[in-house]
């Protein structure tokens, strides 16, 4: 009888031990850490995975989450520092660095960093106008990182982001923008058309100047050309008056019936070609005029080798009889402005 009592006695302690055990055993989960309390005071932080704590002394105190965690901010009223009134909201993303900071640094540990953030957004957006507030979203999510994060940083808390969900102006207010907005575009399609204007009449004035430049230099080529062909002109009258007055000096008549002929041939032609001359009177012998041709053809003769046979009457074998009795017939020369005498 006393050995079953020796017995139950060892079961007994067996029984205790394996409790013993079981109770200093902890076994932590991946994400998470846990802190041990001794009497009440931190000594450490678990680790995951399998763990020994002297059991009825040490005691598991906080299990934090260590993994990313993700916190909703509400919407909240926002004054921005133009006066305008805007509802804002977002998003927290923070992460647990050290469990022990994060247990007892702390109390109510996501109401604090919601706190945090809430009021950060406040401070944030209320230093910003509402043209900054609307347009410059990253700038806002960098100051609220930087400054949420610099406060958290003691509870041994890491933010990772802060994002502005939504920004709601006033209806009122955004319907003003809109017309603001529009008001803006037509301004500037209207200085877009003034500068298209502008450059069309650059380009037109340019056309215009380099058509004028070019219409300039073709009536200066023009005069210039002009003007040598009658510098060329003036030059072979010239030259034909010497060559006469050298044939004049010499004395030969015959020049000075070519040089008069042609004068008067050339005053009945521009007469004839008068548009106002219906009906001419010519108070002058017909025959001058013939005769006038006649010592032509006698010059062109003596030029081209063909001279008068000697009396001046019989005709040559290259010159028809008609063309000799024509020019015998003919006076040598007569001045055709000269009246009879007795008339």
């Amino acid at each position: 009888m006393d050995f079953a009592g020796l017995d139950i006695v060892v079961i007994a302690l067996v029984v205790l031990v394996v409790l013993i055990l079981f109770a200093g055993i902890k076994t932590i989960p991946q994400g998470y850490q846990y802190t041990v309390e001794r009497f009440g005071r931190y000594t450490r932080t678990l680790q995951p995975g399998l763990n020994l704590i002297i059991p009825f002394i040490d005691r598991i105190g906080a299990k934090m989450n260590v993994m990313e965690q993700v916190l909703d901010i509400p919407t909240q009223e926002v004054i921005t520092r133009d006066n305008a009134s805007v509802s804002a909201d977002g998003v927290a993303f923070y992460q647990i660095l050290n469990a022990a900071q994060a247990a007892y640094q702390v109390a109510h540990l996501e109401n604090a960093i919601l706190n945090l953030t809430m009021t950060n957004i406040r401070s944030v957006m209320g230093s910003m106008d509402l043209d900054e507030l609307l347009s410059n979203r990253d700038v806002i999510n960098d100051k609220l990182l930087r400054v949420v994060d610099e406060a958290a940083n003691p509870w041994g808390i890491k933010i990772t982001r802060v994002e502005i969900k939504d920004i709601a102006p006033p209806k009122d207010l955004v319907e003003s923008m809109g017309r603001q907005m529009k008001a803006e575009r037509e301004k500037r399609a209207q200085v877009l058309e003034a500068e298209g204007a502008r450059n069309a009449q650059i380009l037109r004035a340019e056309g215009a100047k380099q058509s004028a430049i070019l219409e300039a230099e073709g009536l200066r080529e023009a005069a210039f050309r002009d003007a040598e062909a009658r510098e060329r002109l003036a030059e072979a009258e010239a030259k034909a008056t010497r060559v006469v007055s050298e044939a004049i000096a010499s004395g030969n008549v015959q020049a000075i019936n070519y040089f008069v002929a042609q004068k008067y041939t050339e005053a009945m032609a521009a007469i004839g070609k008068a548009p106002n001359s219906k009906i001419v009177l010519m108070p002058m012998e017909a025959s001058s005029l013939v005769g006038s041709l006649g010592g032509i053809g006698a010059i062109a003769k003596e030029v081209f080798g063909d001279g008068p046979a000697p009396g001046g009457n019989a005709p040559t074998a290259r010159q028809p009889a008609s063309a000799a009795t024509t020019a015998a017939s003919t006076p040598a020369f007569r001045n055709p402005f000269d009246t009879p005498r007795g008339t």
